[in-house]
């Protein structure tokens, strides 16, 4: 399944919307506060600084005197020009404001009383009176501090004589370039007010609390890719835009004690670096340089970077940085418009990532003005600091670009993969049709060989034997006994070479049967008794039809000299095996009881022929031939290899 960016795009804006939605009408949908009171009416007085290190519990004198205006709430002071000759911080804030409620009659109940607002906007602390015992002290260290988006909850303890609570009185300590805020209040049981003060604490700081973490988590596997992947600095830039998202919201949850001015330098200047990092992704993605919007952008942020330093007396350009974040925030969104128009122009046609994250940047700037004019009070303070959802749009869409590019390499992997299976088939069809070349050209090349060999044999065995015969016929030399014996070797030499033919499976004992099989009945026609003793024998792997004519024609010398010279009356066939030297190896003898010979005579002359044929093929086998012979007898014996490396050819 795919996604079209404009579909995406529609789908962000419908949460968004649906987003707004909620966070507007979130109050109406908690239901009625039951026995609570909204207090929207109250006092308010402007009065001399001064604070202490810590307020006092108790107001023996009573409320403040002065001169007490009547003011609606929410209230918000208007935003007043930046005075550089008063720094926003210090020793005992030089302007305090006092403002006064009075509830109405509540009846204690049998549970606690709760005091809720949305939001209190000051830059010092703040002190809660109820009845004028000190309920509620927070000594906070700047605007930008976490005190913008974290609601008042106060749960009151009843004064010992049970009385409700009638008379509640604030005190806001601040500098006088900073104008101070109040939402409108609720009073009332605990357990009513609870749900109220849970959804805004909620959808304010814990839900872009795990936003924020789930995004940085993502950015550190980000980077632990990029170690990966050096070339890819796509994973680089999306943990930097992981990590100053998160820098740049911790004032919307962050709880520890940071000293403000350096607190407020890294949440505001962290913003401008996010829009720096964000231009550099969409510049990336759509491969446009804009050299002169990077240096622009990068170059406005590093100066903004340096000015704002909270270092006063030694760099005095600005004044500090929580008096300026107003005025600031206009300015990160000049930036971030710019980046977006720009970044959408550059990939509306060619890059639809690149319009992800432009309309991404849109969006986000779109949030950032409504923390705008939160922070100028054009917004009441009431409503809701949107940025923190910057981070979930951004990393929804850079979610968005990521799962793209995944399925993207999922379906280009499975393309190379189809493309691959695709030419292996066409491969293996085409193999196959060379094995079929080759089985054809190699089986020709076999029934040739096989032909030359017999044509060979026939030639140096029966067709010798055939041709001695038909000339000593034709002189008259021989009689017809003498004939019969030549014809009856020529049949033995066609049945050996034919045998020679059948399948042993490598196995010598298979072979020399069929010898016996073919030549039994020639010993026994001629008187000559035949001993067999074999055992059994390792197997010749290199036993193929070649060698076996090699051997069989060996024996078959060696029994036909007994039968025409030894006058023997018995023939002993033995085999065992034997090691010649370190090669391991078969031996087969044949011994008869007839008369012996010189061997070594009768192989170096010319009579010697079929000896020195059982020598050659014997060679051809890797083996050896011997002959032991004397008075009583001769002995044969004929070595074979159990492994040898080089074919036998046949001759």
């Amino acid at each position: 399944m795919t996604f079209r960016p404009a579909s995406l795009l529609a789908a962000a804006v419908l949460l968004f919307s649906a987003m707004s939605l909620l966070i507007a009408g979130v109050h109406d949908m908690v239901g009625e506060p039951g026995k609570a009171v909204h207090l929207t009416r109250a006092e308010i007085l402007l009065a001399d600084g001064g604070t202490p290190s810590r307020p006092p519990t108790t107001l023996d004198g009573g409320s403040p005197t002065g001169a007490w205006r009547p003011i609606g709430l929410p209230y918000a002071e208007p935003m007043v020009p930046v005075d550089r000759t008063v720094p926003a911080m210090a020793s005992g804030y030089p302007a305090t404001t006092w403002i006064r409620l009075s509830a109405p009659d509540l009846a204690a109940g049998s549970g606690p009383m709760a005091l809720y607002g949305a939001r209190i906007d000051t830059d010092g602390p703040y002190a809660i009176y109820v009845n004028g015992r000190l309920v509620d002290w927070k000594q906070r260290q700047g605007r930008p501090w976490n005190g913008l988006f974290t609601p008042l909850w106060v749960v009151l303890d009843q004064d010992a004589n049970g009385a409700p609570p009638t008379d509640i009185l604030i005190r806001l300590d601040h500098a006088p370039t900073t104008p101070v805020a109040l939402s409108s209040l609720w009073l009332g049981p605990e357990p009513a007010l609870n749900l109220r003060h849970r959804v805004r604490q909620l959808l304010q700081r814990e839900l872009p609390m795990a936003l924020n973490s789930a995004f940085l988590a993502v950015g550190v596997f980000a980077l632990v890719v990029w170690f990966r992947r050096r070339h890819d600095t796509g994973y680089l830039l999306f943990f930097g835009l992981a990590a100053i998202s998160f820098a740049a919201h911790l004032h919307f949850y962050l709880d520890v004690p940071i000293t403000s001015d350096w607190f407020a330098w890294l949440t505001i200047n962290a913003l401008f670096w996010l829009i720096v990092i964000l231009h550099l992704f969409l510049r990336m993605l759509h491969g446009r340089p804009l050299t002169l919007l990077t240096g622009a952008v990068v170059g406005v942020t590093s100066i903004l970077t340096l000015l704002t330093l909270p270092m006063v007396g030694v760099l005095p350009v600005l004044p500090s940085t929580p008096v300026i974040v107003p005025r600031i925030y206009a300015v990160a969104l000049v930036m971030a418009a710019t980046v977006s128009v720009v970044g959408v122009a550059c990939a509306w046609r060619r890059f639809p990532e690149a319009r992800l994250l432009a309309a991404a940047l849109a969006i986000c700037t779109v949030l950032g003005q409504t923390d705008w004019m939160m922070h100028n009070h054009v917004l009441s303070p009431e409503g809701w600091f949107l940025g923190a959802y910057t981070n979930a749009v951004t990393f929804a869409m850079c979610g968005t670009v990521l799962y793209r590019r995944y399925i993207a390499a999922i379906a280009e992997v499975e393309r190379v993969n189809a493309s691959l299976a695709e030419r292996l088939r066409a491969r293996e069809a085409e193999l196959e049709v060379s094995h079929q070349r080759l089985r054809e050209a190699e089986r020709r090349r076999t029934i040739s060989e096989e032909r030359q060999r017999l044509m060979q044999d026939m030639h140096d065995g029966v067709g010798a034997s055939l041709i001695s015969a038909i000339r000593s016929v034709e002189k008259g030399a021989v009689d017809d006994t003498k004939v019969s014996q030549i014809l009856k070797g020529c049949l033995d030499d066609l049945k050996l070479a034919i045998d020679s033919m059948e399948p042993v499976d490598a196995d010598l004992l298979l072979l020399l049967a069929s010898l016996r099989y073919r030549l039994e009945p020639r010993l026994e026609g001629s008187g000559i008794a035949l001993v067999w003793n074999v055992q059994d024998l390792p197997t010749l792997e290199w036993l193929d039809p070649s060698s076996a004519l090699h051997i069989l024609r060996i024996l078959q010398e060696g029994i036909a000299n007994i039968l025409h010279h030894a006058q023997a009356s018995r023939i002993r066939l033995d085999t065992m095996p034997d090691t010649q030297g370190d090669a391991p190896g078969v031996r087969v003898t044949i011994e008869d009881d007839g008369r012996g010979f010189d061997a070594e005579a009768t192989v170096s002359s010319p009579s010697g022929r079929g000896l020195r044929n059982q020598q050659r093929r014997a060679q051809a086998l890797g083996g050896m031939v011997a002959w032991n012979s004397g008075p009583s007898g001769t002995r044969f014996s004929l070595w074979l290899p159990l492994n040898r490396d080089m074919p036998v050819t046949a001759g």
